[in-house]
């Protein structure tokens, strides 16, 4: 090799180097950290707490950057605490001064602080990452008034229900109850039970539906029997009858529940709340969770598609009927009017506010559809890969939270999470420029001096 293109080459190594370093995500948390208001952050959340005697809260700032972290990089709350304690960029997003070789938290406080916080100041963290998008230049306000809406469904963390599943669950669980309460059960089936179940699975998957139906009606008579016979063991002893109350209510749901029958239906006896959501796949019938209302601009901003809005809507309504509480709501979190408002055919017939009846379009419409509409339409399907994210890497695919108080702050932590990786990427990409920019200039002056 020449000596001049050994130099070259060693130049070209050393200019790789440099660019996986300053490529590295974890550099732009420094960036972040300062782009972010904390001070309206600690006024929005420190309104919960009050000055009464007893341990004093946690910062907000190292709650407010936990919960970012977790959803940014999908990570459970174990996942979290172990990284957070070998890594100095999470604990100066937190807040930290000094680098701190173990908790200063408890795993169990990132569960309580979500508790505290609720949905509705929750979603000020969708709100400060639309404004800190704003103030990096990765979004402009005018961007924001014109959404895309679609829903979908956030599905809980339960097996796929069956009804002989669920009943030999709920046998097992009133047994499990009766033997630490001290209720002595005539039978417990727990032997005969299992080995019916096993026979119910197979019949089921040879196809022998007769055979299959038989070992379900022994499956359902030996709950009801199990459920009879703690009805009398608890007679007239209300302190029991209070422990038995909501597990005899599910089992007896779960008992007289049909496979088609219409109205409200146990699907998981450790989350009720779920219900059973059909969205036309192909690939999967029907989901168990809950919907969501998911709102993203129809322009793509320069940092990326953001979202606008996300929020939890219990009970499966109809999607064009929640428009009358999704419309306000996003325009009190991008703090704009919105002029254009585009959904798909799911939204016929829709309800939405009187001053936004005729800014909703419809996929399908055809009155009063201009050249803008149309490219609008276009556009529409920009929320599909704004879900999938949603889903596949910010934990919306499959929610862990329980109850219903779980299902919303999961959705919107989710939706903050995406916000503020789109503004890493956005960070890191605008510093690489810069640097390659002044790398580039250093090479090609160098090179005119050899040359």
């Amino acid at each position: 090799m020449r000596p001049k293109a050994r130099r070259e080459s060693g130049q070209n190594d050393l200019f790789k180097a440099r660019l996986d370093q300053i490529v590295d995500p974890d550099h732009a948390l420094v960036r972040l950290s300062g782009s972010i208001d904390w001070r309206f952050l600690e006024d929005r959340f420190g309104a919960v707490y009050d000055d009464d005697p007893g341990r004093p809260p946690l910062p907000t700032r190292l709650m407010v950057g936990l919960a970012i972290l977790k959803h940014m990089h999908d990570l459970s709350d174990e996942g979290l605490c172990e990284r957070w304690v070998e890594n100095p960029y999470y604990q100066l997003l937190c807040g930290e001064e000094f680098f701190q070789h173990r908790l200063v938290f408890d795993r169990s406080s990132l569960t309580r602080w979500r508790q505290r916080m609720g949905e509705d100041r929750l979603a000020v963290l969708v709100q400060e990452s639309l404004s800190a998008a704003v103030r990096l230049g990765a979004a402009k306000p005018t961007d924001f008034t014109q959404v895309i809406v679609d829903t979908t469904v956030q599905e809980k963390a339960i097996a796929f229900p069956t009804d002989a599943r669920l009943m030999h669950r709920a046998r097992e669980r009133l047994v499990r109850l009766a033997k630490a309460t001290g209720v002595e059960l005539r039978q417990s089936y727990v032997r005969v039970g299992k080995i019916a179940l096993i026979r119910h699975q197979r019949y089921a998957h040879a196809k022998h539906f007769n055979r299959a139906n038989r070992a379900l009606r022994t499956i359902r008579t030996m709950l009801g029997r199990v459920i009879r016979d703690i009805g009398r063991k608890i007679a007239d002893r209300p302190q029991l009858e209070d422990v038995f109350a909501l597990p005899l209510s599910l089992a007896r749901q779960v008992r007289e529940q049909r496979q088609r029958q219409r109205g409200k239906k146990i699907y998981s006896l450790h989350a009720p709340e779920v219900e059973c959501i059909g969205k036309g796949k192909a690939h999967k019938p029907y989901e168990f969770g809950v919907k969501v209302s998911v709102a993203t601009p129809v322009d793509r901003c320069k940092g990326g598609q953001f979202v606008a809005h996300v929020k939890a809507l219990p009970g499966n309504p109809y999607d064009g009927h929640t428009l009358a509480t999704v419309i306000p709501e996003i325009e009190a979190s991008v703090g704009a009017c919105l002029t254009r408002i585009v959904a798909d055919a799911g939204y016929r017939g829709h309800n939405a506010p009187k001053d936004k009846i005729f800014k909703v379009y419809v996929a399908g419409q055809k009155r009063g559809v201009t050249a803008a509409i149309k490219r609008a339409f276009r556009r529409r399907s920009a929320v599909e890969p704004v879900i999938g994210h949603l889903k596949n890497e910010h934990r919306m695919n499959r929610n862990h939270l329980a109850g219903t108080r779980g299902d919303a702050p999961n959705a919107v932590l989710a939706a903050a999470g995406y916000n503020f990786r789109l503004l890493i990427l956005w960070l890191t990409t605008l510093f690489v420029r810069i640097c390659c920019a002044f790398l580039f200039a250093g090479a090609w002056s160098s090179r005119q001096q050899t040359s």
